[in-house]
């Protein structure tokens, strides 16, 4: 971009909480990210995560059966932790810059979702569930890699709705409470209501872009035609200060960096559990010095 292009970008974004940038990636560029994901369907490898989006259950890839591959909606997870095709839609010279803008400082891949299908998703917004360190240090990344159908179950958002003041939950804190999501979905719509906000589809094209704010109220629409593929991916990052102040290892990639990591642990096994206690007494740790 330009220096008037970023201008604008910018004022959209401040705005309406979103970037649509048409045609970012080419072709080449998109085929070479579905043929590492076909391949790695054929391959089965044993330690990339699913989420079955039909069953609502955590599993090894190499554990769907060939009956589920057939006919259910999967989400994967992390394949920037092992497909560098994937890494360099996440970071290149061309969307860096202009994350590193938004953030205000280095952009850090913390996570990555491979999707076939549109997800139905309620609206929800990103923050309560990746809550940053810092406010506003998290930003999402969405990658078309097919012309998208309104049959497909498109992606909805309610653009300006990234400015609702965020909500604050029973323990002072805007990290979700499960028991409390009802409270929070009640009180956005009586946010979106009194702000005059409207919702908007984005009918993508293969390689078109969609940047939006951490805070932005967003969702998946019903899939009409069961079937039609809405082939994806999203990235969520965090911002350099952030990262490092969590202790995360940062591998670095057009002056941007990536978070190496495990894969998502299933839930009951061993390291879910062992990630689990370690969480607990990072938590505690937290609110001794918050006190201290």
């Amino acid at each position: 971009m330009d220096g008037q292009q970023t201008s604008d970008a910018i004022a959209e974004w401040n705005t309406r909480g979103v970037l649509v940038l048409p045609k970012f990636y080419a072709d080449v560029e998109v085929d070479k990210v579905l043929a590492d994901y076909r391949a790695l369907w054929n391959d089965g490898r044993a330690r990339v995560t699913v989420d079955d989006m039909d069953l609502a259950r955590r599993m090894r890839l190499r554990d769907v059966s060939a009956d589920a591959r057939a006919s259910h909606r999967f989400k994967v997870n992390d394949l920037y932790l092992e497909q560098a095709s994937v890494r360099r839609l996440a970071l290149n010279d061309r969307l860096v810059p202009l994350l590193q803008r938004l953030l205000g400082e280095r952009p850090a891949v913390c996570n990555s979702l491979s999707l076939e299908y549109g997800t139905e998703q309620e609206d929800h917004v990103d923050s309560l569930f990746m809550t940053p360190r810092t406010p506003a240090h998290l930003v999402a990344v969405w990658v078309a890699l097919e012309d998208c159908s309104p049959e497909s179950g498109l992606l909805r958002y309610w653009p300006g709705s990234h400015r609702i003041e965020p909500y604050v939950f029973s323990n002072g804190q805007r990290h979700f409470i499960p028991e409390e999501l009802g409270a929070w979905q009640g009180w956005m719509r009586t946010q979106v209501q009194r702000h005059g906000l409207q919702s908007e589809l984005f009918q993508a094209r293969k390689g078109d872009v969609f940047v939006w704010n951490a805070q932005l109220l967003h969702g998946g629409s019903a899939i009409a035609e069961r079937g039609r593929t809405r082939r994806s991916v999203v990235f969520h990052y965090f911002s350099e200060s952030d990262c490092r102040a969590m202790g995360h290892r940062l591998v670095r990639e057009s002056d941007g960096f990536w978070i190496r990591r495990s894969h998502q642990p299933i839930p009951g096994s061993v390291n879910a559990r062992m990630r689990n206690r370690a969480g607990k007494i990072a938590r505690r740790m937290r609110d001794l010095f918050a006190r201290s």
